[in-house]
């Protein structure tokens, strides 16, 4: 089991770039495939980036692809979400969810369902 904490939102202007962290606890972090998603009051939460248990392999979201970027340092139980050209339609509540490997692979899961742990949220809000 995993608990995750987000942390590093706030107000930015259009433009900007903030990055947003997601520690970790608990065993095994490195055995966890590890992805951001972000929601607005009536949506669905939207997926906005995965990245694989090693760090190499990592999938975006169409909205995001070129602006926002994932990582992960498993010495530390974190991962990160850089986002750069922040634009209004950014502003949501970003979660990190923790998705169990059932075997060692290079999967990214892109789905909300696939995700068992997830954190509280921190709030982006983008201001034109």
């Amino acid at each position: 089991q995993v608990q995750v904490v987000e942390s590093g939102g706030g107000l930015v202007q259009a433009g900007g770039s903030l990055r947003l962290s997601c520690a970790a606890s608990g065993r095994a972090f490195s055995t966890y495939v590890m992805g951001w998603f972000r929601q607005t009051p009536g949506k669905e939460r939207e997926f906005v980036a995965g990245i694989s248990w090693s760090g190499e392999s990592t999938n975006y979201g169409e909205s995001v692809k070129g602006r926002f970027t994932i990582s992960r340092d498993n010495v530390k139980n974190t991962v990160y979400l850089q986002m750069n050209s922040l634009k209004p339609e950014d502003t949501a509540v970003y979660y990190c969810g923790a998705h169990k490997l059932a075997e060692v692979s290079e999967y990214v899961a892109p789905n909300v369902y696939e995700y068992e742990y997830w954190g509280q949220g921190t709030q982006v809000t983008v201001s034109s």
